[in-house]
Order: C-alpha cells, then structure tokens, then sequence
C-alpha cells in the first residue's frame, strides 16, 4: 500500500503548532478540513433547521427525496458545516443522494445537552419536510457519531420512526476514556489523545453527570432495535476501540453491523478525500452501503 498520501495530511496536520483557545481550535479544523474545497457541480443551500443552522448540498443527478443526514465531529467543541463539507457532499454525490449537515450548538458554550437537542430539532425538521424516515441516513463522524447514537435513544423513548441505516465513521462512543488503544495508538495518532479528549469531555459535560450515561456514552446504552449500521474506523487512532467495541455491542443486541478497520489510516481520514485515495475508497463502501438500505 503507498502511503505517501496519508503521510502528507499527517503533514498537513503538523504544520502547525496545536492552538490553545476554543475560537482558534475551531478556526484551524475549519482551515485543515477545508483546505480541499467543495467540486463546483455541488449546488448548496443554508437552511434553518427549527433553529438549527444548516446546510442542504445536492450533486447533479442525486435523488432529493432521499437525505443523508450529517453530525460533524469536532469533540462536541469545534468542527462544523464548513470543515466537512468536502466529506458530506462528496459522500451525498456517492450515494445519490441530497445531504442536509447541521451547525449544532458546541461546548463549553452551550455544553450537554444543547448538541442533542439541536440533533432532535434538525431530525424533526427534516420528517416535517415529507422526508420518511425509510428515506433518511444519519451519519457522522467522532463525537457527530456519537451523537448519532444518542439521537437514535432519543428517537426510540419517543416511540418515533427510526433511519433506514447509521454510517457512523471514527465515533465517539465512551467518555469515560476506558478503550485500551488510547494508551495503545498514542503514539501513532496525530489527532487525538488521551489528555485532549478528558478536555473536551469537561468542558461538554457537567461536572455531576455520569460519563456512562448513554446519551454522553452510547456504548453503554440499550441499543437493541437500532438500524443496520457502518462503522469505519482507522488502525492508527487512539479511538480504534469505541469502534471495535460498539461494534461488538450492537451485533450481541442483534443488529446488523458492518466493521471496517482501515490499515494507516488516522482519525476521520474521508475528511481529505480530495488528496487520499482510501479516503475515497471508504466513501464508496459508505455509498454502497446506504445504497443498499436506501
């Protein structure tokens, strides 16, 4: 495997020095997830999602009536509809479909359970557009997966209708940080360690609140009933085990679950899918799998 391309995005990713303050961490995940910008065939549209800042994209030929719905990761603290929109609407074009991401409130701001809220607010929007729940795939990448998660347990106690699938990439699944490859991959991840997740897990959280508690840490949750779910992940993050993990939580509840460890690969790589081939790869396998619950 030639692995020059990844090797340039972790220099892409070493550049600089890590930013300090909130405003500039989200500043430079904009500017690193950016940096390859949106194809021009992509027609996008800011949208208010009941109070939630949002934004449709569309390629040409894509079905609209057929929705991938979007969290983007970022630690509940930064990330946002600009940093992903290279991933999300490359990933809508690939699976035909129109994309709707979302700008939900981040931490320590508006710290949990404002994320959540905002994610039940932008589904509820999306199905009083006439849009069926058959017709809609949640993803999202890092805590947008976790948050995923946390909005199907959501969905479930409120007795609505579930998404045809989940394409969760590089969750964010337990914060009490128990997984063993945050010791194990420290070393090789250029992205997230140990003492930057208990950061941004303090200033999301409320200092009284248990980190097992399913809406923080889907791991930990009932998750029997959920839809068939994709979850990608790279060998070389110190997130590998909330994947490899989840994954072994939702096959014993039941559900149909799809693991992909990708070798080399680092945390929400699809990002970068302009400048890393399995970035792309792993776009078409998510295509290919929302395709088929679609």
């Amino acid at each position: 495997m030639d692995r020059s391309e990844i090797e340039d995005i972790r220099a892409l990713l070493g550049s600089k020095p890590r930013p300090v303050g909130w405003a500039e961490r989200r500043e430079r995940i904009d500017e690193v997830g950016s940096v390859w910008p949106v194809a021009d065939d992509i027609a996008l549209e800011p949208v208010d999602a009941d109070g939630v800042a949002g934004e449709w994209s569309l390629a040409p030929g894509s079905d609209p009536s057929r929705v991938l719905m979007y969290f983007h990761g970022g630690g509940y603290c930064s990330g946002s509809v600009r940093s992903h929109r290279r991933l999300v609407t490359e990933a809508g074009r690939a699976a035909g479909v129109r994309t709707l991401a979302l700008n939900y409130r981040l931490a320590p701001e508006h710290p949990f359970p404002a994320a959540l809220e905002d994610a039940l607010s932008a589904w509820r929007f999306l199905r009083e557009q006439g849009i069926a729940a058959k017709q809609i795939a949640v993803g999202g990448d890092s805590a947008g997966g976790g948050l995923t998660l946390a909005l199907m347990g959501q969905l479930q106690k409120a007795q609505e209708e579930l998404p045809a699938c989940l394409w969760l990439l590089t969750p964010w699944t337990d914060l009490t940080m128990s997984g063993t490859t945050l010791a194990s991959k420290d070393s090789v991840d250029p992205l997230i360690h140990g003492g930057y997740l208990h950061e941004l897990a303090d200033a999301y959280l409320p200092v009284d609140m248990d980190r097992k508690d399913p809406r923080v840490s889907p791991l930990y949750a009932d998750l029997s009933g959920l839809p068939p779910t994709l979850i990608q992940v790279g060998s070389d993050e110190t997130l590998l085990a909330d994947s490899v993990r989840l994954a072994g939580a939702l096959g014993a509840a039941d559900v149909a679950v799809t693991l992909e460890v990708w070798p080399y690969m680092i945390h929400a790589w699809p990002l970068w899918n302009a400048h890393l081939e399995p970035g792309r790869q792993a776009i078409a396998k998510a295509s290919i799998f929302m395709r088929q619950y679609l």
